[in-house]
């Protein structure tokens, strides 16, 4: 079991389980047994709404016990909170596999995903702190005043999908 805490300062505990996975498909008709197949991680760091929403289904005993509804919940969840519930999640997921080998491959794969995020982010960083970024959207506009209408340079050069 995991926990996490929500910006109105609740404490929630991820427990994945039969139960939890029961209800998870009949609310919301999402199988948390995909992560398996390594596209479910992907859907869930993705689409924050989708992910919370597997998680009020996750908490939702306890959201009823404390008088806690959909609404309620997804009013209390942006920013870190997200972030600390997709961990929560996605740990305890990978926990409830009954097979060791299972877990231990779907413990790297998570692994490496928070890994290739942060890559990602500190390369967005340091291209923020270059300057690159500016220098592109710079051009972009340059080239978008002196022509009529045609694309930025650096999209018009990229080969076509």
């Amino acid at each position: 079991m995991k926990t996490f805490n929500d910006n109105a300062g609740r404490t929630w505990t991820i427990a994945i389980n039969v139960d939890a996975i029961k209800r998870v498909r009949s609310l919301l008709e999402v199988d948390l047994l995909e992560i398996v197949e390594g596209k479910l991680i992907e859907k869930l760091i993705r689409d924050p709404v989708l992910l919370c929403d597997v998680v009020y289904a996750v908490c939702k005993p306890e959201a009823d016990a404390k008088g806690v509804s959909d609404e309620e919940f997804g009013r209390a969840m942006a920013g870190d909170a997200i972030e600390h519930a997709t961990k929560a999640l996605l740990e305890d997921l990978v926990g409830f596999s009954p097979s060791p080998r299972d877990r231990a491959n779907l413990q790297r794969v998570l692994a490496t995903t928070w890994n290739v995020m942060d890559r990602a982010r500190d390369l967005i960083e340091r291209r923020i702190e270059s300057g690159e970024l500016e220098k592109v959207v710079e051009r972009a506009l340059a080239n978008a005043g002196s022509s009529s209408g045609a694309a930025p340079e650096s999209l018009a050069s990229s080969p076509a999908d």
